[in-house]
């Protein structure tokens, strides 16, 4: 099932093109992580992984050729990527996920059982931040209450951050548009594009990701950040804005 017809330039294409669930990875020079990442889909159940690059200069495309489902190329942006990814996949839910997260085992089936309510359309998993080897306690500390606040939010608010591999049901995927191929914030807006739509539901199960930017600018300081571009966003900020501020960094 597909929104549209494919974007971008097919470069791979593999079997098990039968898949109940379509696993949509976005990459931009992720070969340090793709191997691991797509490897956690095939322990999470069955699944069609398709994997979008972005312009990759290293060995992402390469390396995923020989494990994924399908490689394509898209015009560099994380939704942008996605969209495409969508567009060429062939599963009845789609679950977004990030080149540096991790799903865990069985997952696939705690989609599905989630989505046997037809009410519900979608959804994302919790979320545990997975230090550096080196972190010390306070960081450790810091990244497990901050994986514990990104659920709380998703429970009382229902926006969803990328990093909590948010998943769809095709048919309202595409009707509601696909992600808002925006430079930032294309997470949140398709947030409130499935409320729209229809019941979301928070997993149990945690998806585990990288912590690496928490650690580098500070977990204190990345979530008082992060919190005031989403609330910058909410209040009309442009997104064009916020994603200038966000590669700036926290002041």
């Amino acid at each position: 099932m597909s929104c549209a017809s494919p974007v971008g330039e097919g470069v791979s294409l593999a079997h098990n093109l039968e898949a109940t669930v379509s696993i949509i990875i976005p990459t931009l020079n992720e070969e340090v992580s793709i191997s691991r990442t797509i490897r956690s889909c095939r322990e999470a159940g069955p699944c069609e992984v398709v994997v979008v690059d972005g312009g990759s200069r290293d060995r992402t495309v390469e390396i995923a050729r020989g494990k994924a489902d399908t490689v394509i190329s898209a015009s560099r942006g994380r939704a942008a990527q996605m969209n495409a990814g969508a567009a060429v996949a062939r599963g009845e839910i789609l679950l977004f996920l990030h080149a540096d997260t991790l799903l865990p085992r069985g997952s696939v089936t705690t989609v599905l059982d989630a989505l046997r309510d037809p009410a519900v359309i979608g959804g994302a998993f919790r979320v545990r931040l997975a230090p550096s080897s080196g972190a010390g306690r306070y960081v450790r500390a810091t990244l497990a209450i901050t994986g514990r606040m990104i659920g709380a939010r998703g429970v009382m608010s229902r926006s969803y951050s990328g990093d909590q591999a948010i998943f769809v049901r095709t048919e309202a995927f595409c009707a509601g548009g696909g992600y808002p191929e925006i430079p930032l914030m294309e997470d949140v807006e398709l947030s409130r594009r499935m409320r729209r739509a229809g019941k979301t539901v928070l997993l149990p199960l945690r998806v585990e990701t990288s912590g690496r930017r928490w650690e580098a600018w500070g977990p204190l300081r990345t979530i008082l950040f992060m919190w005031r571009l989403r609330i910058g966003h909410l209040l009309g900020r442009s997104p064009s804005r916020s994603a200038e501020a966000y590669h700036r960094g926290p002041p």
